[in-house]
């Protein structure tokens, strides 16, 4: 019996050992929940702080601090004024101090000449100063000169001055030769004088040797003078012996000399013998000496 009440006691004193240990394992946990919870909560109320700052819908402006009200308070007027300046339908022209009053109606009058200036459709006169009109008819009319030049833009000859119009006059004609000559855009041969007339021949007639020389479309070898015919010939063969060289389908075995035909017969000769006596690419051994078919192995 006074064993049994000696173990009973000693299981008591181990039991009152490990409290304190239990104790702050338990205190440990729960403050490292609170520590989480606490972290969720301050990324929770900056999101909303972000989420308000950015005007989102998803902002709960009941959840800001009086501070963070000033925050969004301040980013929602300088996105105002963004908008505003950006010329967006968001803008609030009310909420604007004094200041920024005064420099979105300078930096809108400054966007509209700019717009006149550039011939923008968004261009309006009616907002401008009697010089800046002046300065922009100047603009426009400088504009008109260059479209009616260079055939580039809309073009309207009514409100060209009459030196103005001579001057594109001449432009055009001069656009005209230099089209007629290098054989692009849209020639007139009845606007030519008698030197652009033969410059721009002279310039054809270059252009069909070379297209007849290289092979190429729009060769006439009727318009070839001798001399370019000569020339022309000779390249063609070239271009022949070359591709019977490389065994292209477009070469022409008749257009070759004796000393060419002997050339590639040679020369496929020795292919053959040495496909036939490595093994490797199409042999005919028919074609082979009797010397040549002595040296290669069975089995190649």
């Amino acid at each position: 019996m006074k064993t049994s009440l000696r173990k009973c006691f000693g299981v008591q004193l181990a039991c009152l050992g490990l409290w304190p240990i239990l104790a702050l394992a338990q205190s440990s946990d729960v403050a490292h929940e609170v520590a989480q919870n606490h972290e969720v909560a301050q990324n929770n109320v900056a999101q909303n702080l972000d989420a308000c700052k950015a005007g989102r819908e998803t902002c709960d402006v009941s959840k800001l601090s009086a501070a963070q009200s000033a925050e969004v308070a301040l980013a929602a007027h300088a996105r105002n004024v963004v908008n505003c300046r950006n010329g967006y339908e968001s803008c609030d022209r009310s909420k604007l101090t004094e200041p920024e009053t005064i420099a979105l109606a300078v930096a809108d009058h400054q966007r509209n000449v700019t717009d006149c200036a550039d011939g923008m459709q968004s261009c309006d006169p009616a907002k401008l100063t009697s010089s800046e009109a002046r300065e922009m008819a100047a603009a426009e009319q400088k504009r008109n000169l260059a479209a009616c030049k260079n055939g580039v833009g809309a073009c309207d000859r009514s409100k060209l001055t009459p030196a103005e119009t001579e001057e594109a006059n001449i432009a055009e004609r001069q656009m005209n030769a230099s089209d007629c000559k290098s054989g692009a855009g849209q020639c007139d041969h009845a606007q030519l004088t008698a030197s652009q007339t033969k410059d721009a021949t002279a310039a054809e007639d270059q252009r069909n040797a070379q297209n007849c020389a290289n092979g190429w479309d729009e060769c006439d070898h009727s318009k070839l003078t001798p001399l370019q015919a000569k020339q022309t010939a000779y390249s063609e063969h070239q271009r022949n012996f070359s591709a019977c060289k490389d065994g292209q389908e477009t070469c022409d075995y008749t257009q070759l000399t004796a000393t060419e035909t002997k050339m590639l017969s040679d020369a496929e000769h020795k292919r053959n013998y040495a496909a036939c006596l490595k093994g490797y690419g199409y042999c005919d051994p028919s074609r082979l000496t009797v010397e040549e078919a002595r040296t290669i192995h069975p089995g190649n």
